[in-house]
C-alpha cells in the first residue's frame, strides 16, 4: 500500500491599518478593514470558490478515492464568517463528503508554541471548537503554524489527544533518510509525524508558472511520472502547500486549476499510489523510526527554521514585548481586549519585519504590505503600545513582587492565627466539659457522704 497525502493550508492575515504615534491612546481600532475585505474577496473569487468546486467534483468523480486535507486558520474563519459566508459554506460542503479532513492548529495562526504551553494549548482548543462549530468535524490531526515543530511541541500535541502532526521534511533533521515514510515523535511515540516532500510540493507551489524552469510546462501526466519513479522506495509522499497556490499565487492563466483537476486521475490511473488523509495514514502505516527534532523547524525559507519570524532585532524586540503582556492579558476578561490580544499574535506581523534580502527576499516582499521591515515594526509597536495602555487601564496591574510576597506572608499568618483560634476554642470546650464532669462527680461524692447511717440496735 502506497499513499499520497495532499494537504492545503488556507490562511489570510488580519492586516493592521497605518497606526501613527499620535493615534496611541486615542484610537483603539487597529485593523485595515477595507484591505482585508478586498483581498479576501479577490482570493475567494480567484482561488477558494473555483478550487473548492474542483475538489468537490474530484471527490464525486473518483467515487471517494480522492481525499484531501485542509487547515483553515482561525483568523481566516473569522473573516469568512463576516465577509465571505459562501466560501465557508463551500468548505462545509467538502466536510460533508466525508473524504476531506480538517486539521486543528493555533486559532491565531500564531507562534504561541514559543510563548507558553498554556497559551498554546488554549489557542489550539479554541480552534478545535471553532471548526467543530462551523464545519461540523472533530479534528484528530494537527498542523502547527507554518509547520513549526519540535520534539517538545510534538509531545504537547500528543498529550492533547492528536494522533498525527504535519511538519517539514528538512534536510538537517532527516540526514540520509527520506521524507517518504512515516515517523513518530521521540518523546511520545504514539504521535505519528508526516514529513513534507518539499521538492515535489514546491514544483507545484512555486515553480509551476515559471517559464524559465527547465520542466515548464508541468502537466499532470509528467508529475504522475515523477511520482511513479519514487514508488519503489516510498511508502507515502506528503504534498503540503498553500491553497492560494491555485488561482492566486499561480494565476488561472498558468493552467494551475486545470492541473489540479487532472492530477488525481493521472495519479490513480498511472501510479500505485492512492490518496489518504493524515489520520488515515496514522491508522494504516507503522512508523519506520522516531525523528529527532531538538530545535523547531518550519517550512519557510531555505533555512527551514524560525528566522522568517524571529531572529533579527526588530522581530525579537516586538515578540519579547508582546510576550511580556501574556500573564496580565490571560487574566483579563474583557472580550474586545482578548480579541485584540489574540489578533496581535498572528505570525504575519513578525514575518513583515524579516530583513532577508537574498534568496528568500522576493517571497517576503510578495506578501509584505509595508515598504520596509522597519515600517512594519514601528506600525506594530505603536499598536502594541496602545494595547498595553488599554490593558493596564481595564485590567488591574500586577502587584510589585515585594508587595505580593508581603501579602502572601500576611495571608499565611492569618491562616496560622485562624488555626490557633480554632485550637484554643476546642481546648476551651474540652476544659468546660472536663470541669462539668468533675463538678458532677464531686457533687455526687458529697451527697453520698452526707447520708446519716442508721443506728445499729444492740441485742441483749
Amino acid at each position: 500500500m502506497k499513499s499520497i497525502c495532499l494537504f492545503f493550508e488556507v490562511h489570510q492575515p488580519l492586516r493592521l491599518k497605518r497606526y501613527r504615534f499620535f493615534d496611541i491612546g486615542n484610537d483603539h481600532y487597529y485593523y485595515d478593514d477595507y484591505t482585508n475585505e478586498h483581498i479576501l474577496r479577490k482570493v475567494s473569487d480567484e482561488c477558494y470558490l473555483p478550487a473548492n468546486r474542483i475538489i468537490k467534483d474530484l471527490v464525486n468523480r473518483h467515487d471517494g478515492k480522492f481525499k484531501v486535507a485542509f487547515s483553515l486558520t482561525g483568523v481566516l474563519l473569522d473573516q469568512l464568517r463576516l465577509n465571505a459566508p459562501e466560501v465557508l459554506d463551500s468548505f462545509r460542503e467538502l466536510a460533508e463528503t466525508g473524504k476531506v479532513e480538517f486539521l486543528a492548529e493555533t486559532n491565531s495562526h500564531s507562534l504561541a508554541c514559543m510563548n507558553t504551553r498554556e497559551e498554546f494549548t488554549e489557542q489550539v482548543e479554541t480552534h478545535r471548537k471553532k471548526i467543530k462549530e462551523l464545519l461540523g468535524v472533530e479534528a484528530t490531526s494537527f498542523r502547527n503554524t507554518e509547520l513549526v515543530y519540535s520534539d517538545e511541541i510534538g509531545n504537547w500535541i500528543s498529550e492533547m489527544g492528536f494522533k498525527s502532526v504535519l511538519t517539514e521534511g528538512a534536510k538537517h533533521i532527516l540526514g540520509w533518510r527520506s521524507p517518504d515514510h512515516l515517523y513518530c515523535n521521540t518523546i511520545n511515540p504514539r504521535l505519528k509525524v508526516l514529513l513534507r516532500n518539499f521538492n515535489l510540493s514546491d514544483d507545484i507551489a512555486f515553480r509551476f508558472g515559471n517559464r524559465d524552469w527547465k520542466e515548464w510546462p508541468l502537466t499532470a501526466e509528467k508529475y504522475a511520472g515523477w511520482l511513479n519513479e519514487k514508488a519503489q522506495d516510498a511508502d507515502i509522499i506528503n504534498l503540503f502547500m498553500d491553497y492560494e497556490t491555485f488561482g492566486e499565487h499561480q494565476k488561472a492563466d498558468t493552467g494551475i486549476l486545470d492541473f489540479l483537476d487532472a492530477l488525481p486521475g493521472a495519479i490513480l490511473d498511472n501510479t500505485p499510489f492512492n490518496f489518504m488523509t493524515p489520520s488515515e495514514i496514522a491508522d494504516n502505516f507503522q512508523p519506520v523510526s522516531a525523528i529527532e527534532v531538538p530545535s523547531p523547524v518550519s517550512w519557510a525559507d531555505e533555512e527551514r527554521d524560525l528566522t522568517a519570524w524571529l531572529g533579527n532585532d526588530l522581530q525579537d524586540a516586538a515578540f519579547i514585548k508582546l510576550n511580556s503582556l501574556t500573564s496580565l492579558a490571560r487574566k483579563c476578561k474583557d472580550e474586545d481586549l482578548l480579541r485584540d490580544w489574540r489578533y496581535l499574535q498572528v505570525s504575519d506581523h513578525f514575518y513583515y519585519m524579516c530583513t532577508k534580502f537574498f534568496s528568500d527576499g522576493a517571497v517576503h516582499a510578495y506578501f509584505n504590505p509595508y515598504e520596509s521591515p522597519y515600517d512594519a515594526f514601528m506600525n506594530y509597536m505603536n499598536v502594541l503600545s496602545d494595547f498595553e495602555i488599554r490593558l493596564n487601564t481595564i485590567c488591574p496591574e500586577e502587584e510589585d513582587i515585594g508587595l505580593s510576597n508581603l501579602r502572601k506572608k500576611i495571608e499565611k499568618n492569618e491562616e496560622v492565627i485562624e488555626q490557633q483560634k480554632n485550637e484554643i476554642h476546642n481546648l476551651r470546650n474540652k476544659l468546660k466539659k472536663a470541669a462539668v464532669k468533675q463538678s458532677t462527680a464531686t457533687g455526687k461524692i458529697k451527697k453520698e457522704g452526707s447520708v446519716k447511717k442508721k443506728p445499729v440496735r444492740k441485742t441483749k
